[in-house]
């Protein structure tokens, strides 16, 4: 085996458990608040280099803690994203591994009259539920349900993406004890939605009927749901998971934020015609939705201080994938959210799934301090663990990095990491230490073309090497056989005896 390989480090599919001496000691157990944004790329905010977008609030949670310059995403979508995030598995072994539609409902999902219709269809008002995404198993192990087992209150708010109404996925049937938001991605799609779910209840919102402007505000209403948490668990210990659909499109932000931004950069309106609803000022509005999302990290900032809490909680920020394409009004040139990285949202290149993160935790996490190792979404769940003193489940794909955010040592070593996604024709990548080694259009050819990129010399990825390194890129085809199984959805696999005949790959973006 070439020199470069050896000796053979931990496979990712090995759990890492903290040793007792790296576990901080603590008279009472801390609380969790984990915060994804939704389509927030690399750059857009202030503490991650954008120079148009002001984020004081988050930069300020960044001054307290850890800001990680080497983190990715668990996919390059929503719900695989978020399934990488609860679970500790990446995509490889995810049970979700890209979005899939559900059809809808006409009316309540357990009525007798109800019928389903279209996956894309808009459900008539009222009564009517969205079907959302491909759900979770029964008694899915989530670190919600982890958390929950050793005695926390868990609350999830924002937008869900893992089931629908009535089904296993339902978050209040994966650990979750309180749940407020969109349990479909689509009805995410508007920020004034005509409902919301609380707890498998449809929550009518009067004054909303999915135009461009409406009463009430999905973000104003899952920021107050999140504080009013805190107060009734201000005893502790509690979880949160924060899943805001900021800055997902359509753009659409409530006018005392949009007036910061009006003015500030020639804005010439989109007019439709590729995606979500139209906007006179689309620069403007997709700021200003950032802003307003920083500003309601503070208000749960300031919640946890208001009740002495926030030297007590674990804060995580992060992004589910990177920023999105010219699509919807997002201008990517202009904000740049990639930080020039090549791709974005729904490719597997660096600007799809290289993401901000940052970890706080006063008095245990250094403040203004920075890490270049190399994480991804699925190690926060043996993380937290590790941060509580917790044993993780057996079979995690994520690593323990807790000893990196104590400065008390190492993070874990592992040979790679993997993803897989299986819209535009299926891809795979791996990155193994400075080597990243990606192949598409998959589909049907699980042995097509590695291309092979030197991050550390070439982080735009623009320059394929692999002719230059066989010995690797062997390797990384020997990663990307390993690191997978066979999924109970035969789209998504690339075998063509574990696929569909004659079956196009679903291309969502949710």
């Amino acid at each position: 085996m070439p020199t470069i390989l050896l000796p053979l480090l931990v496979l990712l599919v090995a759990p890492f458990q903290s040793p007792a001496g790296d576990r901080p000691d603590r008279a009472a157990p801390a609380n969790v608040v984990v915060i994804m944004a939704d389509d927030l790329g690399l750059c857009e905010l202030g503490c991650t280099g954008s120079g148009r977008i002001r984020t004081p609030h988050i930069d300020r949670l960044r001054e307290r803690g850890m800001l990680f310059t080497r983190a990715y995403s668990g996919s390059t979508v929503c719900a695989p994203s978020r399934c990488t995030l609860l679970t500790g598995l990446h995509t490889g072994h995810a049970q979700v591994r890209d979005n899939l539609e559900q059809p809808n409902h006409s009316g309540p999902p357990d009525a007798a009259d109800t019928v389903r219709i279209g996956a894309w269809k808009a459900p008539p008002s009222p009564g009517g539920r969205w079907g959302g995404q491909l759900a979770l198993e029964a008694d899915t192990e989530t670190i919600a349900r982890c958390l929950a087992r050793h005695g926390y209150a868990t609350c999830g708010v924002g937008k869900w993406g893992l089931g629908g109404p009535g089904t296993s996925g339902h978050p209040n049937r994966q650990g979750f004890d309180h749940w407020f938001g969109y349990l479909c991605q689509r009805n995410a799609h508007n920020y004034y939605p005509t409902h919301l779910d609380r707890n498998g209840e449809r929550v009518d919102l009067p004054g909303n009927d999915r135009s461009t402007t409406g009463a009430l505000y999905a973000t104003d209403l899952m920021i107050d749901e999140a504080c009013g948490f805190i107060d009734r668990n201000a005893e502790g210990p509690f979880f949160i998971y924060y899943a805001t659909p900021v800055p997902h499109l359509a753009l659409q932000v409530p006018e005392d934020s949009l007036e910061e931004y009006r003015g500030t950069w020639e804005d010439p309106p989109y007019e439709g015609g590729r995606g979500y609803l139209p906007h006179p000022e689309p620069r403007a509005a997709y700021a200003a939705m950032v802003t307003r999302f920083d500003r309601d990290v503070g208000r749960l900032v300031a919640h946890l201080e208001r009740h002495d809490l926030l030297e007590d909680t674990i804060i995580f920020l992060t992004s589910d994938n990177g920023s999105t394409f010219d699509l919807g009004g997002y201008d990517p040139g202009f904000f740049d959210g990639t930080g020039g990285l090549r791709g974005a949202k729904t490719y597997l290149h660096e600007g799809g799934i290289r993401v901000p993160l940052i970890a706080s935790w006063p008095d245990h996490i250094a403040v203004d301090s920075t890490s270049d190792v190399v994480v991804a979404n699925w190690d926060l769940f043996p993380t937290i663990l590790g941060l509580l003193g917790i044993d993780p489940p057996r079979g995690l794909d994520g690593l323990d990095f807790a000893p990196v955010l104590l400065d008390r040592g190492e993070a874990p070593s592992r040979e790679a990491l993997y993803w897989e996604y299986h819209s535009r024709g299926g891809m795979q990548a791996v990155r193994m230490g400075r080597w990243k080694g990606l192949r598409l259009k998959a589909h049907g050819d699980p042995d097509a073309d590695i291309e092979l990129y030197d991050l550390e010399a070439d982080p735009n990825e623009t320059t394929d090497v692999a002719a230059d390194h066989p010995e690797v890129v062997a390797r990384i085809g020997e990663v990307m056989a390993e690191q997978r199984t066979v999924s109970g959805v035969p789209r998504w696999n690339f075998a063509p005896e574990h696929r569909p005949p004659d079956r196009p790959s679903p291309g969502t973006d949710s």
